[in-house]
């Protein structure tokens, strides 16, 4: 007979701010934005200044989602404010990097969209320019907060289901939404690079980096594709004590299915629902028993705000966030293993491949 368990106290849900009033300043305008915006208002944070090449994007997200803020067509008008001191930077990865290191010489705080860089060591030298400044530089990992990865992080670092010995995702979703966008059309390794990058940070939450010892990858391109990138990925990631499995087709129009399962030596953890945003259930199993937990929240929430959120309780606390620089440089030390796996069909060894063309 089964034994059901009481659903054990594991704290998923951000963290509000404990002071929400710092300004803060948006460099970007695309799409992607309208999801920080409806968050950081939804928290009743304080957006003063929103900049984008086209003025006339900024100032209507502006006053669609903040109306007494500022647009302007240059970024270089917001470091001048003295009185911003966080910038979200939300615009691709290349003018990011330099755009980035003037928010850090301007004495702004930044948030930066993922993936934080496509060179490891430019990574590390913001990092280390973050540093000396004594400014915070996180990254946009909203995965970390999505309400089922919260849920396995928490209960893993609270010892739950004791060391993880396996970790298996197993995503069918429909991206055919890519098509004819130009940004993704270019872009080989679309999955294992923009998309996965979420997935091999969520890892390195579960199972410490250090352990990793190498990462073989394969790409499939299906002949009925309605996009260029190929659809199909898999990666294995190979530990001193644990395997981590990921299986990924992008194209899949019907049928959706998104699952994570999580094996350690004293239990098991497993999400799943028909998109990555519709997971309403934790299942834990452990000698004791087991019990089926409703989840609060969604990622396109909870994600967004728990990134801002870390950083502004960061800043509070003069603390380093959880999702600063650093953490998320290990991994893009195995998303670049995997892209250069898939590209020479051979093993690599994360951290080997200090750069890589998505």
């Amino acid at each position: 007979q089964v034994v059901k368990l009481a659903a054990p106290d594991v704290h998923y849900l951000p963290d509000k701010p404990k002071a929400n009033r710092r300004k803060i300043a948006l460099i970007g305008a695309g799409g992607i934005v309208e999801y920080h915006l409806n968050n950081y208002r939804e928290l009743g944070l304080n957006v003063v200044a929103i900049s984008n090449r086209d003025a006339e994007k900024a100032n209507k997200l502006a006053q669609q989602f903040y109306p007494e803020a500022e647009g302007y067509r240059d970024y270089r008008e917001i470091l001048a404010r003295e009185d911003i001191e966080i910038v979200d930077v939300a615009i691709p990865v290349k003018p990011r990097m330099e755009i980035i290191e003037e928010c850090l010489k301007a004495g702004k705080h930044v948030l930066s969209q993922k993936p934080f860089c496509d060179n490891l060591n430019e990574g590390r030298r913001l990092h280390h320019l973050a540093e000396q400044k004594k400014l915070k530089l996180a990254v946009n990992h909203n995965g970390r907060w999505a309400p089922h990865f919260s849920y396995m992080r928490n209960a893993i670092q609270q010892g739950l289901i004791g060391e993880v010995v396996s970790v298996d995702f197993s995503l069918q979703w429909d991206q055919t939404w890519v098509a004819g966008i130009e940004t993704f059309e270019q872009m080989r390794h679309l999955i294992l690079y923009d998309f996965a990058v979420h997935w091999f940070d969520i890892l390195c939450s579960f199972i410490p980096y250090t352990e990793a010892k190498e990462v073989i990858a394969t790409v499939a391109h299906l002949p009925s594709q309605k996009y260029a990138p190929t659809a199909l990925a898999s990666v294995i990631v190979r530990y001193q004590k644990a395997l981590a499995t990921m299986s990924f087709n992008a194209h899949t129009t019907q049928g959706e299915r998104d699952i994570t399962t999580v094996v350690g030596t004293k239990g098991t953890l497993r999400s799943q629902g028909p998109g990555l945003n519709e997971q309403t259930t934790m299942e834990l199993y452990t000698e004791q028993g087991e019990v089926e937990i409703p989840l609060e929240g969604d990622w396109f929430s909870n994600g967004f705000q728990g990134t801002m959120c870390e950083l502004l309780n960061a800043i509070e606390e003069e603390r380093s966030p959880s999702n600063d620089s650093a953490s998320s440089l290990e991994g893009l030390s195995l998303c670049f293993a995997a892209v250069e796996s898939a590209n020479t069909r051979k093993p690599i060894v994360p951290g080997e491949v200090v750069s890589v063309l998505p």
